[in-house]
């Protein structure tokens, strides 16, 4: 069966998927909003259809199910709320929460006036399918698509905060300077805000609350899916690649006291799972959890994936809370029916795949589980990295086994580690630097929301300092900071405006901060430190060594103290060692690693290296 909307000669025909109801009706609105409600017939598999004689693309509307209300038992149904099509593949505008949404049957009015309507699109002509632009070992630049052009000055004003600001030529240009190999959007799902912040006078910014997995926000996408279509051409013909970042863990229907907008009245138990007692899960912080592999879920998600590689020609995708993929009635199996599904299926198969291996549920934790053809987030490294340049005694070891692909976690011929120090979800790279505590008043929950352990340091003051001495000594640490991600084996990701100083003024948790906190300031960007990126990652494209996702092994490398000497037992095992060096046997390329308050002099068999203090050299043997 298809499901969602399939225009044919003489109108259109709606399918949906609700087992549980007992009535369904089609709800078409016209341009003045009236409503004509066509009922649905159900067939012998649970899906109800339709048709709608001469309604075409562009046509506007929902649906209603009527059924027991039994929240306890997860049956959900009020004929009062309007629904989205989980397959319809536009929006005619974004959401916005009202209190309305969420009242129990009998006890509200008429929910179409605050819904978005479904569009009826044809969809665009399928891309020709064509291996990713992105390989390992490269640089992923993680976008969160408003804010990142809402200040850009080069950027016309109508198109600031859009999708399509993405192909701007002044953009590229920036990309292609840091060498990215492809930019991960975070989520452009069509999303709802979460209850709490409308009254706080506050915006969901980030998207990480869906209601639809094909239709893109209004807000960042007014072209919809040509206007994403477009973006990828443009960034492919740059060299580019296109990842989505995508919310299968939850989606914005949220707890029991939460709206009903789409998935919740339509069939509740089969997308979400419950516990014995018929409660929701809350295996993600949301509210509810999405059963991913039950089979309407399963499908749903699948079909979504598609949806993007199919109609915009997208390279790959990145999960939220990923271990809701493969999470069983036993706990997490990566070889769970949707994980092999998207192994096998013919437009998903060879998409970069980039799993945020954990979740808040039991047995969440799952970093290195995803099995050898997926990407992992790899927190551990930005922990121990930090830890290391904050100055925690014992950290030299962590840092080297970081440094060079993980292999404690991952194992195998191959690193799957995504390196990364700063991403969306915490401090800035800069606010590493200059911020012990969150700073995260603005988010109006007293402070208390966001990482309390960071592993950050302020050089001595707290915040902004006019004191051209913490000045120097933060300058120097995100000099650092950038050139050992830059030197790390394996993948890298690097978030938007951390290569020229972003700050968010201390706040770790800016998810809802649409606003001069979240938004990159473009004019207010540190050239010096940009100009440093831009040299480190013309270094990494230009050397193989830094690039190869092979695990290392001691016929590959040496390791070696700052004199030149293998490094021994016991120099390993001194807390206080804040030097090495990695060297590779072959090329000779080393990268020179001073952790300590003072420069020293490293000798290597290509010869003396100066590296000042607190700093990283890749130093590359003369030609």
């Amino acid at each position: 069966m298809t499901f969602g909307p399939v225009i044919g000669a003489g109108g259109t025909r709606f399918s949906v998927w609700s087992p549980d109801a007992e009535q369904l009706w089609l709800c078409l609105f016209d341009d003045a909003d009236r409503e004509t409600r066509v009922p649905m017939l159900r067939d012998a598999d649970a899906c109800w259809h339709g048709e709608a004689a001469g309604v075409g693309e562009g046509a506007r509307y929902g649906f209603r199910a009527d059924g027991l209300y039994d929240p306890g038992a997860g049956l959900w149904f009020d004929p009062d709320k309007l629904l989205l099509d989980p397959y319809a593949q536009a929006i005619d505008r974004a959401f916005v929460y009202d209190p309305a949404l969420a009242v129990p049957r009998g006890q509200g009015g008429d929910t179409a006036p605050l819904m978005p309507k479904g569009v009826v699109t044809a969809g665009l002509q399928p891309v020709m399918p064509e291996p990713p632009r992105f390989a390992p070992g490269g640089l992923i630049y993680e976008v969160q698509v408003r804010g990142f052009t809402m200040l850009h000055p080069d950027v016309p004003e109508e198109q600031r905060g859009t999708i399509a600001a993405l192909a701007h030529p002044a953009v590229i240009a920036h990309l292609q300077k840091l060498h990215v190999g492809a930019i991960e959007l975070m989520p452009i799902n069509a999303w709802i805000d979460e209850r709490h912040l409308g009254p706080l006078g506050l915006t969901n910014a980030w998207g990480y609350n869906p209601v639809s997995y094909f239709a893109i926000d209004p807000r960042l996408a007014p072209g919809g899916m040509a206007e994403l279509r477009e973006a990828v051409t443009a960034l492919h013909a740059a060299g580019i690649g296109v990842v989505l970042d995508m919310v299968y863990n939850h989606d914005g229907e949220s707890d029991a006291m939460g709206p009903t907008l789409s998935l919740r009245g339509l069939d509740a138990r089969g997308y979400f799972r419950h516990s014995v007692d018929g409660t929701l899960i809350n295996d993600t912080g949301t509210g509810n959890s999405i059963a991913c592999n039950a089979p309407v879920a399963r499908r749903l998600i699948i079909d979504s994936l598609r949806h993007f590689v199919a109609q915009a020609g997208v390279d790959g995708f990145r999960f939220d809370l990923g271990p809701a993929l493969g999470r069983m009635v036993d706990g997490f199996d990566p070889e769970s029916p949707l994980l092999q599904a998207m192994r096998v299926d013919p437009l998903l198969a060879d998409r970069v795949m980039i799993a945020e291996p954990w979740d808040i549920g039991p047995g969440g934790y799952q970093l290195g589980r995803f099995g050898d053809d997926w990407l992992e987030w790899n927190d551990r490294y930005r922990d121990d990295m930090r830890r290391f340049w904050r100055g925690d005694a014992g950290t030299l070891g962590a840092l080297a086994t970081r440094l060079a692909g993980s292999s404690d976690i991952f194992g195998g011929e191959r690193t799957r580690s995504v390196n990364f120090l700063a991403a969306h979800d915490g401090f800035t790279l800069a606010d590493l630097t200059a911020y012990e505590q969150r700073h995260n008043d603005a988010n109006g929950e007293q402070n208390r929301d966001g990482h309390g352990e960071n592993f950050s340091w302020n050089n001595g003051i707290e915040g902004p300092s006019d004191d051209p001495a913490v000045q120097a000594a933060r300058r120097q640490d995100r000099e650092a900071l950038l050139a050992i991600l830059f030197a790390s084996r394996g993948t890298i990701m690097l978030t938007a405006g951390d290569e020229f100083g972003r700050s968010q003024q201390g706040n770790n948790n800016a998810y809802a901060q649409d606003n001069a906190i979240g938004w990159i300031d473009w004019t207010g960007r540190d050239p010096g430190l940009e100009a440093h990126s831009f040299a480190l990652a013309a270094v990494r494209a230009e050397v193989a060594d830094l690039r190869d996702v092979a695990m290392l092994t001691d016929a590959d490398v040496q390791w070696l103290d700052e004199d030149g000497q293998t490094l021994t037992v016991g120099q390993w095992e001194d807390p206080g060692r804040r030097r090495l060096t990695l060297r590779y046997q072959v090329s000779g390329l080393a990268i020179c690693v001073n952790g300590a308050d003072e420069a020293c002099r490293f000798h290597l068999p290509e010869g003396d290296v100066m590296v000042d203090a607190r700093s990283v050299v890749i130093n590359r043997p003369a030609r």
